[in-house]
């Protein structure tokens, strides 16, 4: 089948645009894709008939019946022949829906429920309907998290968060619920008056309020993938980090969080330097309780983070330059389904490390990079040959499928190919004009590879055959024209790894190893060791009592797999303490495998940690077992 690499087959509902920062262009309306593969499975939107523009939530959040409700007012684009608009939805029940020009009621019906889409909500329009209001609640809502006051850091108030990340928004939000039809939006947010609350959202206002609530408006003027609306409410502080940065987080957290992200500006210069200008005005984050499903997520203007990359050293902050980076690759340029996943998290796993060059030098980059391909070869030999495609086939699927080491370690190791080939100096211009080109816009496989063909190759049959452009993304496995990592990255930590084989323990090298270094030394040991081995690491690093979380989870899966009965206080401290999905997942896991040993553990421990896990975790492992 011949793929047609034609930008000129978006189909936009509105061709009105309006200059954006950086001399790019953004659209009022953003376009959505009309060619097969920017299709959504995961959406039961029609979005080429009619469309949501702008969102508009006043909602009222009560942390005693934990629900949600109000209203969402929805601007649409229609064509002239279209008479309903369909919406995602999962769980949230409607008691209204209305022209919201007119007052006039507009009909709706649910559609069949899917376990892992939800159900379509179908509204019928008038002729003249432009913009509509449905009126609802949501109660249980899957995107959204509520925290007990024990299960926070300062154990005063409770606290909630959102994950929108993949299709969870459809839980709260009434809308279309793809990232290839973005949408501005607005929201005015009710919550008890003890509590602050914070959107990904640049204008931030307060409304009002109460004896007992305050009211808060939040605005977004940029269209955005609709994953990432994101809210958090509770017991926070602000505290500045710098001209247009700074972090939000419960008093009794704040100051190690400020302390650890301060060179969150450095990046952001640094981060412009590469790829052009930070388009969303201010940078801020805010670490969240430990039950926060990752290590970080990227919502604009409001990164969600994990107190899990606090160590004392910010020895874990390139997570920071992670989530920095997206603010170009995923929220500039987003994937148009998640099929094409890479695109948001290749492209910035990619980024990131050339941020960390800039702000801590080649060698750090060069470590990371190569901890990465070690695990890129951990997922290979895990996964089914047809899920190691850069564009991966996920009908019928979750898309939280293609979550792997695919779309981040190969997608980065397919731009390290590209930049190898044709030189930095020709590589960074084209990137950041990916990003001008893209900016505000969803994107396909088949749009970057036109855009490598047209800016980079340019007709040079003997590139084009060097690069290898459609193995690498639309064929299982690694190519053989990788970059492999550089061999003296770890030369130091290597040959410790080789002289423990004959017994030798790096006691000297140990303390002065960077957090990298450790991980290297512990992830490359053998699998399988005795009971002796293990109890001389213990005793030699303190691996039980180390206070970096990585370095702590590395321990923990070489201590698991070969039942390593002393560990088993600290795993227990450690997935009761914190409900990170990349930790405890793999943990849970291993733990089931092992019938006789890891069983009964895991079955003695989930119960009492299940409380504190986002339900995007909690989804996952109440499926192993047995719930």
């Amino acid at each position: 089948m011949k793929r047609i690499f034609l930008l000129a087959s978006a189909l936009t509902l509105s061709a009105c645009q309006t200059a954006a920062p950086g001399g790019s262009e953004a659209p009022a309306v953003s376009p959505v894709l009309a060619t097969a593969d920017a299709a959504d499975p995961h959406s039961y939107a029609r979005p080429l008939e009619a469309r949501v523009t702008h969102v508009a939530l006043d909602l009222a959040f009560d942390f005693a019946a934990k629900s949600v409700g109000g209203t969402a007012t929805l601007d649409i684009d229609r064509q002239a022949n279209a008479r309903e608009i369909v919406l995602d939805s999962d769980g949230y029940r409607v008691s209204a829906v209305t022209d919201a020009a007119t007052g006039a009621p507009l009909a709706f019906a649910y559609g069949a429920d899917h376990p892992a889409l939800g159900r379509p909500l179908t509204i019928q329009l008038a002729p003249a309907t432009r913009k509509i209001r449905i009126a609802y609640t949501a109660r249980d809502a899957e995107a959204l998290q509520w925290l007990e006051p024990s299960q926070t850091a300062g154990k005063r108030q409770p606290f909630l968060l959102s994950q929108g990340q993949a299709i969870l928004n459809r839980s709260w939000i009434p809308t279309q619920d793809s990232p290839g039809i973005r949408q501005t939006w607005e929201a005015r947010i009710t919550v008890p008056k003890a509590l602050e609350v914070v959107m990904s959202a640049p204008d931030r206002r307060e409304l009002g309020s109460t004896a007992t609530t305050r009211t808060v408006g939040f605005r977004m003027d940029k269209a955005v993938a609709p994953y990432l609306i994101a809210i958090a409410i509770g017991d926070i502080r602000f505290q500045s980090l710098g001209a247009r940065t700074g972090v939000w987080a419960e008093p009794a957290t704040l100051p190690a969080a400020a302390k650890e992200l301060e060179d969150t500006e450095k990046m952001v210069a640094a981060a412009e330097r590469l790829f052009g200008p930070y388009r969303w005005g201010r940078y801020d984050m805010i670490v969240l309780p430990p039950s926060f499903p990752f290590g970080g997520m990227e919502n604009p203007v409001m990164t969600f983070l994990t107190p899990t990359f606090i160590a004392g050293d910010k020895s874990l902050v390139s997570l920071i330059a992670h989530e920095l980076a997206h603010s170009w690759s995923g929220n500039l340029a987003t994937n148009a389904t998640w099929a094409d996943f890479w695109l948001n998290e290749g492209t910035t796993t990619y980024a990131t490390t050339r941020i960390v060059e800039e702000v801590y030098g080649r060698k750090v980059a060069a470590q990371q990079i190569a901890l990465g391909i070690d695990s890129l070869n951990g997922e290979l030999k895990a996964l089914p040959a047809a899920d190691t495609r850069l564009a991966i086939d996920l009908k019928g699927r979750s898309p939280d499928d293609g979550l792997t080491e695919i779309a981040y370690e190969k997608g980065a190791a397919f731009l390290r190919m590209i930049e190898s080939n044709v030189g930095r100096e020709r590589f960074d211009p084209f990137l950041r004009k990916w990003f001008d080109d893209n900016a505000f816009r969803p994107v396909t496989s088949a749009m970057f590879l036109a855009a490598v063909r047209r800016d980079l190759i340019r007709g040079d049959a003997a590139l084009e055959q060097r690069m290898q452009l459609e193995r690498w993304v639309y064929e299982p496995g690694i190519p053989a024209n990788a970059v492999a990592a550089d061999p003296q990255a770890f030369a130091e930590v290597d040959a410790a790894v080789a002289a423990y084989a004959s017994g030798t323990l790096p006691t000297a090298a140990w303390p002065r190893w960077t957090t990298d270094e450790r991980l290297r030394f512990l992830n490359r040991l053998p699998r399988e060791q005795g009971r002796a081995r293990l109890d001389a690491l213990d005793r030699a690093f303190g691996l039980d009592r180390i206070g970096n979380n990585e370095v702590l989870f590395a321990w923990l899966s070489l201590a698991v797999a070969n039942r390593y009965d002393p560990a088993v206080p600290a795993l227990e401290r450690f997935v009761l303490a914190q409900g990170r999905r990349k930790f405890v997942r793999p943990l849970f896991l291993a733990l089931e495998k092992d019938e006789s040993w890891g069983r009964p553990i895991a079955r003695r421990l989930y119960p009492r940690a299940r409380p504190l896990y986002h339900p995007l975790v909690t989804g996952e492992l109440d499926k192993l077992f047995g719930r």
